[in-house]
């Protein structure tokens, strides 16, 4: 407000919980790359990367399935070293927080299908992990996650994927 009042430029880092509605007329194969691909962007860390993914209910199991298969395959190393698509965290607090995040969903209900434990070694890293089963009331369902986390929330139908992607106080970028 006070940059826009004076005409100032400025950069702003802002939340995002960018939801990606997998509707019944997806390619899953190219819908689930992109996914993935956008999920891992900078090991999870960029404020539009995809975060909840909404899949109608008739595509729910396929979509997990390949998925979680293809979030399985993502190698975590040295961002630098070829093939390696997940780096560490910037900071040991965010790992923690990040942790922190997905224990309280699963406490709340949530599934977890991958990942979700800090790895032993020097590095801030957190291993690709899935959530599904995810709900209202739940941090992975409405806080923004920085990391390779992603949160697959099962709706009925285009109707509910409008409801639940505009459920978030964010608003920085989504897909169908």
């Amino acid at each position: 407000k006070e940059a826009g009042a004076r005409l100032k430029k400025c950069v702003l880092e802002l939340g995002g919980s960018d939801p990606y509605l997998i509707l019944e007329d997806a390619d899953l194969d190219h819908a689930v790359e992109s996914c993935v691909t956008s999920r891992l962007l900078n090991a999870g860390q960029s404020c539009i990367a995809a975060k909840r993914f909404l899949v109608v209910e008739p595509l729910r199991e396929a979509f997990e399935r390949r998925f979680v298969e293809r979030m399985r395959r993502a190698r975590m190393g040295d961002p630098m070293q070829d093939g390696v698509e997940i780096g560490p965290q910037a900071r040991a607090d965010l790992r923690d927080a990040l942790h922190d995040q997905v224990q309280r969903s699963v406490a709340k209900g949530a599934r977890l299908l991958l990942g979700g434990t800090v790895p032993a070694g020097p590095g801030f890293f957190y291993p690709p992990t899935v959530l599904t089963d995810v709900k209202r009331g739940m941090p992975a369902y409405s806080e923004e996650f920085f990391g390779p986390v992603a949160s697959i929330i099962p709706v009925k139908d285009l109707k509910a994927a409008i409801k639940v992607a505009n459920d978030t106080p964010f608003g920085l970028g989504a897909a169908v």
